[in-house]
Formats: structure tokens, C-alpha cells, sequence
């Protein structure tokens, strides 16, 4: 099962069984089952297309139908489920004589009353199949998504154009990155000409690396700050490069007709004798920076060079990785109140001016775990609330839900989402399964690879490599994409533990609410309005909950999965 193609990925090899397997089915059935499969297929691929662009850039006709397909899949899965297991029957106890007769008679008519029942409920699958693929057709679901794609700005620009006198608490990092590139030693020489600054998303990889570069830019011949992204255009990153780099020389780079190979070569001219300064911002991939690489050529007059990143294993291979941590309480309250308060708060810069406000900001600001980002967007809405604790426990309660409207909180959204939609699909389904834990909960990481193992979201490769190996890889993987936080217990060394950052746990939430991934149910709210419920987390084992649901809700939910955490 996957959070992209809903159950599309297992219920293909079902249908397969049905074809082969010694299951009797009515006359034309097996060709109506074939047809399900071709189409089938096909709305798989499409759904794979899709899932690659944010849901924020997709018309809405588009997360529509995925949604649709996506919950056809489901159902025509346990039909499917239902069929195989009641198909098969078991083995009767055995008998003689009349009663061997009737009891044979009774499976022959059950048998046949099955095969009835699977033959109408296949036609009435390929019917709604086909309405859903005629619905595709009838809206022109593909140019319309691409009429509607609009500009907008990368929010990670900001972290670049801030003023200097804004930042709190990056002095230090600031001078560590300097003492590492500057230092005069051999292992310096060697090894710390390329420094990469590795993080989660939001935590002021970008302001840093910024800071670094106006510090120390005067002190070389040439320097450029260019960044890469997701979806890197080479010709444009190189073409940026050198217009930085001599602005007189290439003032007219941009208009002209070169290629990838071009670029390089002249790139490698230009800097091949000059004491350079360079810094790539958002490498994603290694592949992209060992494209890079090839133009910054190795010299004997000093180059330096520092790469920021969000995957660790992007930040060792690319030079010597440095971890960028989040900011003190004292640097967060610093933040926090200045940009609530501003000028009210000159003496004290890490105290409250209002006492009766310091308990909830205390709690807003553990909630917010030291990252710039989220202290900045929790100040935001916070200062255009009242100057009281309960506005402000309003805002501390849900922090990011239900507030999508807001455009700070939309822009943190959309820097954590590229993390997420960066990611391969199983790894999506297996970070939003996350949800099903509550917030601040540590979770135990082999009781968690089993979990997923027994959803069906680890899928056997060729490899020689069991189910609880390759999902240790997936855990490994996004700790390695900072999308879960690593917790040390018992042995030191080894990672028995992981925890969700709540601003990260706020967007899976929502996200497993809109793709009916995982229905929340806490002492809060219920994430999810839909009457299907496939996944159902108790967060609190109150009893009321469960009552309260049954009572209001109309019509049957069906339930594939129910955990129960008390905490």
C-alpha cells in the first residue's frame, strides 16, 4: 500500500492470482479482470505523475481524481480480499453417508453463490472504472494543470535579503564556519576548502552560509552565491555563476547560445588562476554537485567553497560537514520577543516584558525546538493577536493547524513540503504513517519497521536483503533527509529511537488528513471528515471519543487499521 497509488501496487498481483490461480469464476469474468488490470496500469502511471508536483501547483481537478482512484483502489481491494479468502473455503470435517451429501451440496451452492456475487461485483467495478477514466477525459485534467501553474517566490530567498541586524545567535556558527575555511594548517589546506552546512529545513543553512560569504567575499579576487534546487537548470546556475564572478566580461551571458560543456570550460578558465570564494546553495542531489565540481577547478592560489544541504549523506561526500544545531532558549526567546515586541524590549532581550506571557512563550518556543523558521512564523501570527494568554494558548494549542491561510505558516509549509516531495514514493507513506504517533512521542524504531512491514509499505527488492533490513534503510533514510530526529538511549551510538519535529508532524498530519492516509482522534480534534476511515489513531484511549464519533457520524466506516496510544 502507498500513500501515492493508494492500493494499486498490491491489488495488481491480485488480480494476476485471480487470472492464474485455481479460483472458478463465471464465463467473461476473467476478461473484464484483464480489462481492470490494462487500466488499471495506466491510472498507477498517472498517479505517479502527479504525485512528483506539490498539491498546491495541481488543479483541483487533478487531486480529485487521484483522490477517487486512489479510494476505488481500496474498495476494489477488499472485494478482491473478500473473494479470495471466502473463494478458497476450508476443508470440511470429514463425514458419511447422507450427511457427507448435504454438507457437499451446501458448499457447491455457496461456492456458486460466491462466483455470482464476484461476477456482479467485478462489472460493477470496471463500471465505476470507467466512469472515473471518462471523468479524467471529459475535464482535460492535463492542460488545464498546466494553464494554471503560476510564479511564485522561493521562500528561502528571504534567508539571503534579511538584514544582518535581525539575525539572533548566529555569531557563533558563523565564526566556526570562518575558523574551519580559514584556518592555516595542513589538515585546513587539505580538507576544509569545501565546507558543507548540513540541516533541517528552516534552520538558517541559507542565512548562514550568506553571512559567511559577505564576511569573507572582499578577501578574494572573485566570489558568486548561486543556488541549485530540486530541479536544477545547469546553463542557468553556470550562467549566474560567471556573471557574478566578472560582471563586466559576461554582462551579456545570459542571451547567450551556450551549452553545459561550454560553460564549464569557461568557468574552469576563469578561475583556473584567481583566488576564488563560491557558494552552492540547496544541493539535493550528489550527482548535481559533482557536475558543479567539474567547472571549480583545484588551484594552488586559494579557493573556498561551502555547499548547503538538507541530506547528510549529500554534505560528507561533498567536503568536511558541518551541523548546523538550532538556537538556545535564550537565542530563541531573543528571536521570539523581538520580533513580537521590537523596540518595547531593548534591556532584557531574552525576558518577557510580560510576565503573565513568559509561561505560554516558553511553551510556544519548546514547541518550536530551536528553529529559526518556526520561531519567526509562531512570532508572526502571534503579533497580530492580543496581548493576553489565552489568544496566545490559541495559537500555541494547534500550532499550524487550521491556520493555512496565513502566509508565513504557508511559507514554512512550502520549504518543509520539499523535503517531503523530494522524497520516492515509499518513503512518503512511510513518513506519513509517522502521524499516527502523537507529538513529542518517542518512538521505538524496530517496533516501527514492523509496523510498517505488517502495512505492506516495504516491498521486497532484488537485493539479498530481508523486510526489516530494508525498512531499517528506510529509517535511515529519513533521518539522512532530516525528516525525523534520532534519539540515543541504552547503548551509546546506537539509534533506538526517533522522534517527529512538531512542525514536521503539523504538515504530515494535514497531509494524511487530505490523502485519508490516518484519522487522527485526540483529546483535540479529528483530523479527518471522511466517512472511510482507513487508519484510525487514538491518541488518548478516552472512551467519550469513540462514542462521540459512532453517534454523530451517518453511514459505516471501515476501519483497516485501529492504534490506540495512551501517553
Amino acid at each position: 500500500m502507498d500513500v501515492v497509488t493508494g492500493a494499486l501496487s498490491s491489488l495488481l498481483p491480485k488480480l494476476d492470482d485471480l487470472l492464474v490461480g485455481e479460483y472458478t469464476l463465471q464465463r467473461g469474468v476473467k476478461g473484464e479482470i484483464r480489462f481492470l488490470q490494462t487500466e488499471l496500469e495506466s491510472m498507477q502511471a498517472a498517479l505517479k505523475e502527479i504525485s512528483m508536483a506539490p498539491a498546491d501547483q495541481l488543479h483541483n481537478n487533478d487531486r480529485i481524481w487521484a483522490r477517487d482512484v486512489r479510494e476505488l483502489s481500496y474498495d476494489i481491494e477488499d472485494s478482491i480480499d473478500t473473494f479470495m479468502v471466502r473463494g478458497q473455503g476450508s476443508e470440511p470435517a470429514e463425514s458419511h453417508g447422507f450427511k457427507k451429501f448435504i454438507e457437499r451440496c451446501c458448499d457447491l451452492l455457496s461456492r456458486f453463490h460466491i462466483r455470482r456475487e464476484i461476477a456482479v461485483e467485478i462489472r460493477d467495478i470496471k463500471r465505476r472504472v470507467i466512469e472515473v477514466c471518462e471523468r479524467r477525459d471529459r475535464y482535460k485534467i492535463d492542460s488545464v494543470r498546466a494553464k494554471h501553474v503560476t510564479a511564485t517566490i522561493d521562500p528561502r530567498l528571504l534567508g539571503r535579503y534579511t538584514k544582518a541586524t535581525e539575525f539572533v545567535g548566529i555569531d557563533e556558527a558563523r565564526d566556526e564556519v570562518i575558523k574551519i575555511l580559514m584556518e592555516d594548517n595542513e589538515m585546513s589546506k587539505q580538507q576544509y576548502k569545501i565546507v558543507s552546512i548540513v540541516g533541517f529545513g528552516g534552520l538558517g543553512k541559507t542565512t548562514l552560509a550568506n553571512v559567511v560569504y559577505e564576511k569573507l567575499r572582499a578577501q578574494f579576487v572573485c566570489s558568486a552565491f548561486v543556488s541549485v534546487s530540486q530541479t536544477p537548470d545547469m546553463e542557468k546556475l553556470f550562467k549566474g555563476m560567471l556573471h557574478q564572478l566578472d560582471k563586466n566580461k559576461y554582462a551579456s551571458i545570459k542571451g547567450e547560445a551556450w551549452d553545459e560543456e561550454q560553460l564549464i570550460h569557461e568557468l574552469r578558465e576563469l578561475l583556473e588562476e584567481k583566488r576564488y570564494f563560491i557558494v552552492i546553495d540547496d544541493i539535493w542531489d550528489i550527482s548535481v554537485w559533482k557536475n558543479i565540481r567539474c567547472a571549480l577547478p583545484d588551484n594552488n592560489i586559494g579557493y573556498k567553497i561551502i555547499t548547503t544541504t538538507r541530506i547528510l549523506s549529500v554534505a560528507e561526500k561533498t567536503g568536511g560537514s558541518y551541523k548546523l544545531k538550532p538556537l538556545s532558549l535564550q537565542n530563541s526567546r531573543k528571536l521570539f520577543y523581538g520580533r513580537i515586541f521590537g523596540s518595547e524590549n531593548n534591556e532584557d532581550k531574552d525576558k518577557c516584558p510580560n510576565e503573565q506571557l513568559a509561561e505560554v512563550s516558553d511553551k510556544i518556543l519548546n514547541k518550536c525546538a530551536g528553529v529559526p523558521l518556526a520561531i519567526i512564523t509562531i512570532a508572526s501570527l502571534i503579533s497580530s493577536k492580543g496581548r493576553n494568554k489565552i489568544e496566545w494558548y490559541e495559537v500555541y494549542n494547534p500550532v499550524g493547524t487550521g491556520m493555512e491561510d496565513n502566509l508565513d505558516l504557508d511559507n514554512m509549509r512550502k520549504i518543509l513540503s520539499l523535503s517531503y516531495y523530494d522524497m520516492p514514493s515509499h518513503l512518503r507513506t512511510c513518513l506519513l504513517y509517522l502521524s499516527v504517533f502523537p507529538e513529542d512521542y518517542d518512538i521505538r524504531k524496530d517496533h516501527l519497521i514492523w509496523m510498517w512491514i505488517s502495512e505492506g509499505f516495504i516491498q521486497s527488492e532484488k537485493q539479498r536483503k530481508s523486510l526489516f533490513e530494508l525498512g531499517e534503510s528506510y529509517f535511515n533514510e529519513l533521518i539522512n533527509r532530516s525528516m525525523i530526529q534520532p534519539i540515543y538511549k541504552y547503548n551509546i551510538g546506537t539509534i533506538n529511537y526517533c522522534r517527529v519535529h512538531d512542525m514536521v508532524l503539523d504538515l504530515i498530519r494535514s497531509l494524511s488528513s487530505e490523502e485519508n492516509f490516518v484519522t487522527i482522534l485526540d483529546d483535540m480534534y479529528r483530523t479527518s471528515q471522511s466517512n472511510t476511515v482507513r487508519r484510525l489513531s487514538i491518541q488518548n484511549g478516552k472512551e467519550d471519543h469513540v462514542t462521540t464519533r459512532d453517534t454523530k457520524e451517518q453511514g459505516t466506516s471501515k476501519v483497516s487499521c485501529c492504534l490506540s496510544i495512551c501517553y
